[in-house]
């Protein structure tokens, strides 16, 4: 895959992953708009399965349908192989397999991430799954560099534009850059969407990497983070801050709107974002 099909801009969603079948409909419609709206890629957030970009590829004729991200831990790399190689048989070009190693919090095997994720690859190369045809979560310097090397890039999560840069510095000019950019209504609504990932010391190992301090990190996150770690405000402001994060070398934004309900399909936000960029010129 060239990251040039995934265009600049695309959606980050746990709403786009269903299992629901009374909301699965709402989802195709969903998928099918945000594809006539202009934007490149849809990223189904919630440690999806590649079966879940299924309903998103079949309402759809040109967007990329990406899991971001499906947990190495969850199966054994051959039977992803092969559901890879049904997806892109029926759909070419257009699935693209974000693969992480998670947090140890949530996974009970959690051992050597990176070990382990060199293996799956590994494991993935074999079974025939072509490297530009995946993309990995990567935070820190070890998996960008894998990232770079072994996929189609990297695609990075609760980041900054200053983090951005420190990242295509570690790249290189080729790989795909795709950083997820959280957009809030106000910095209580970012504070409580970021509680749970102040959990993850993968997440905070990063902040603190980034130049952030444990009393930045500490009841919630202080002002300073949240205001860096989040577009607080309407659409122009987002359109600022995902200008910031390509101006810092990031080849394609991934647009979460923070909602209470995450599990919501934010149309209205999705509609007003793609007006602001001109994503349909």
């Amino acid at each position: 895959m060239d990251k040039a099909n995934l265009k600049r801009v695309g959606v980050w969603s746990i709403g786009l992953r269903t299992e629901d079948p009374a909301a699965l409909e709402g989802v195709r419609e969903a998928a099918a708009e945000l594809e006539r709206l202009g934007y490149g890629a849809l990223w189904l957030g919630g440690s999806p399965h590649p079966d879940h970009a299924v309903p998103l590829l079949e309402v759809t004729e040109r967007i990329v349908v990406a899991t971001g991200i499906f947990r190495i831990w969850d199966e054994a790399a051959s039977s992803i192989a092969a559901k890879h190689a049904e997806l892109t048989r029926h759909h070419p070009g257009r699935f693209l397999l974000g693969l992480g190693a998670s947090h140890s919090a949530l996974i009970s095997q959690y051992a050597k991430p990176y070990s382990a994720m060199v293996s799956y690859l590994d494991e993935l190369d074999t079974a025939g799954v072509p490297k530009d045809e995946r993309v990995l979560a990567a935070l820190g310097p070890r998996m960008l560099e894998l990232a770079g090397a072994r996929s189609l890039g990297a695609h990075p999560y609760l980041v900054t534009p200053e983090h951005t840069a420190t990242a295509r510095a570690t790249l290189g000019d080729g790989p795909l850059l795709a950083p997820e950019i959280k957009v809030a209504a106000d910095r209580e609504q970012a504070r409580g969407h970021l509680a749970i990932y102040l959990q993850m010391p993968n997440y905070t190992r990063n902040l603190l990497r980034s130049g952030f301090t444990e009393e930045d990190l500490a009841d919630g996150g202080s002002d300073r983070l949240i205001d860096a770690a989040f577009a607080i405000g309407g659409p122009e402001v987002a359109r600022e801050r995902i200008e910031a994060f390509f101006d810092a070398g990031a080849d394609h934004a991934v647009i979460q709107v923070v909602a209470t309900d995450r599990t919501n399909l934010p149309l209205d936000q999705w509609r007003e974002l793609a007006e602001v960029l001109a994503l349909a010129s």
